[in-house]
């Protein structure tokens, strides 16, 4: 896989994980990844979306993260890239940044 197909999901809800006290919510996680990467990645093909597992989910695979979450595997906000699990629950952005960095990601100036 490489660079101009690298797909960022972050699986959330409004309500901040119980777990989670004083993290960011998933929304503001999702809107904070998006800057941080656009920012230290300019010129760098990737997509982002987000996915709330409280709202109804039109596809099977985002349904299954999406349960999975909700039966306690994982917490959230959970963070994927290219379908792998990279953090969940408080978000740390080096294991992130050292993700696309293997994927061929080159910081900016």
């Amino acid at each position: 896989m490489n660079e101009n197909n690298t797909i960022i999901e972050v699986f959330g809800a409004d309500i901040i994980c119980a777990s989670c006290v004083n993290a960011p919510s998933s929304k503001d996680t999702y809107e904070w990844l998006q800057a941080a990467i656009s920012r230290k990645y300019p010129n760098q093909p990737f997509s982002i979306r987000y996915v709330d597992i409280e709202q109804p989910l039109d596809n099977d695979r985002d349904k299954e993260w999406a349960e999975r979450i909700q039966n306690d595997e994982f917490f959230y906000p959970l963070v994927l890239i290219n379908n792998e699990v990279i953090g969940e629950g408080y978000i740390q952005i080096q294991p992130i940044f050292s993700t696309l960095e293997k994927l061929g990601f080159q910081p900016g100036e």
